[in-house]
């Protein structure tokens, strides 16, 4: 298919609460919360690390993971909230988000036994769509890709807003990001006026996010995991697959994840995926799940 390796696989493992929970449809009953990611990790051969986006993570709590996984599985590990999210960080902790380099720190030692082990991908650093490209927000975004790009980290940065694409600064980010080998993650998401358009690809990893066309329930005010209510459809799945074998073929790593999590539907997609792709799909889907949704047993054959 490519000269790239590819890595498919969902936003985060361990969905045990609220409505769109995974446990009894993808994960088996009384299945411990200790041995999700092996089970998960018999199926993809990644996955994004979300937990460390609210706090960096505990180095013991890396190292367990590391252990429950292949050889040759990837974490791609979401940035912490305090170096993205400057407000949603100060509401959530009542700190100061100013970063200081003791947060390089401490998040890098979280990650280390990840990257000891070998099993450690791309950091992703995903800002809000509020965070467009007045000369403070590029010259932070610059900072804070060499700090980390300076610590050896492989990164992908996911930029939200259209400005960013059809802005005067436009190409200074590009060629700074292609100068840094860093991946501009290209998303699927509601189509809104807002809408990041034309991200180019400015590393050798590609990197990419499909958060969902929820439309309707994207703003909602309601529970917040309703906005990844969405299964896509089979169409809309080969024009996926297509975008991903096209920057696969031109780059020497491929990451895709579905962050369409509510009741386990990344699940269903990240595996139509690889059959798409035709990549091996190790093991059928568990019984619950292609109950719930009537043809995923068709993805595994």
């Amino acid at each position: 298919m490519s000269k790239a390796r590819v890595y498919i696989g969902t936003s985060g493992w361990s969905y045990p609460k609220g409505k769109g929970a995974w446990d009894d449809i993808f994960y088996p009953p009384k299945l411990a919360d200790k041995d999700k990611l092996a089970f998960y990790a018999r199926y993809f051969n990644t996955v994004e690390i979300n937990s460390s986006f609210y706090r960096p993570p505990n180095k013991f709590a890396a190292k367990a993971w590391a252990a429950k996984v292949p050889d040759d599985f990837r974490f791609a590990v979401k940035l912490w909230q305090k170096f993205t999210h400057p407000k949603m960080f100060e509401q959530a902790t009542g700190q100061s988000w100013r970063v200081a380099d003791d947060d390089f720190q401490v998040f890098n030692e979280g990650i280390q036994p990840l990257a000891e082990a070998g099993r450690m991908g791309p950091l992703l650093a995903q800002f809000p769509t509020s965070f467009r490209p007045a000369s403070e927000a590029v010259g932070y975004l610059e900072d804070l890709i060499r700090r980390l790009r300076g610590a050896g980290f492989s990164l992908a940065v996911e930029l939200r807003h259209r400005e960013w694409t059809e802005s005067e600064e436009t190409q200074a980010i590009r060629a700074f990001m292609e100068e840094q080998h860093v991946a501009w993650v290209m998303i699927d998401e509601p189509r809104f006026k807002t809408s990041i358009r034309g991200v180019p690809l400015t590393s050798d990893t590609a990197y990419f996010r499909f958060h969902g066309r929820n439309y309707k329930q994207w703003w909602s005010h309601g529970e917040s995991e309703d906005r990844y209510n969405y299964l896509y459809t089979p169409e809309e799945q080969k024009h996926l697959a297509a975008d991903v074998r096209e920057l696969a073929s031109q780059t020497s790593e491929t990451y895709a994840f579905y962050n369409n999590h509510f009741g386990a539907k990344a699940v269903v997609n990240a595996v139509e995926l690889q059959r798409l792709l035709e990549l091996p799909v190790q093991h059928p889907l568990p019984e619950t799940l292609a109950q719930m949704y009537p043809g995923a047993v068709e993805v595994t054959t």
